[in-house]
């Protein structure tokens, strides 16, 4: 994958760089010949055939960098968002991986006033929290309150 988008993005970038040094050159060249001349009819044709197509390679060349860097940006960014995906375990490790045990367990059910759901005591949510006070079920048979998505408590367990 990094491989081909390197190789679309390369291209881009030497663009640019030649671009900015036919730019430059020819705006020397334009110089030059500008720098030789004392009438103003006769630095017009410098400025007109070197100076001026010099100066539109150099922004060409500009802007075929910033797209080429911001491409190699992208690719190295889709890299890293591949490796972060296939860094899922398979199912013989899902057994023994640590985010495979329940993340609270207490039978204790918890909420914060004013909030929308309710929790387990040991819930990362409203562990510690002093205003944590307990669940009063008739706002969990009213509906006004849901189970959090954390700790998951059991609709048994009120």
């Amino acid at each position: 994958m990094r491989t081909t988008r390197l190789r679309t993005v390369h291209p881009v970038l030497w663009a640019g760089w030649a671009a900015l040094a036919a730019g430059a050159v020819l705006c020397v060249i334009g110089w030059y010949g500008v720098s030789g001349e004392r009438f103003a009819e006769r630095q017009l044709p410098y400025l007109a055939s070197c100076t001026v197509p010099g100066a539109a390679l150099i922004v060409a060349g500009a802007v075929l960098l910033a797209h080429g860097r911001g491409a190699l940006a992208a690719a190295r960014v889709e890299e890293l968002y591949g490796l972060l995906v296939a860094a899922e375990p398979d199912d013989s490790e899902r057994g023994t991986s640590p985010s495979a045990a329940p993340l609270a367990v207490s039978g204790r059910l918890l909420m914060v006033p004013g909030g929308t759901l309710w929790h387990r005591a040991d819930c990362p949510l409203v562990a510690g929290k002093a205003e944590a006070v307990p669940v009063d079920a008739g706002l969990v048979r009213g509906g006004d309150l849901s189970p959090c998505p954390i700790c998951e408590p059991a609709e048994a367990d009120d």
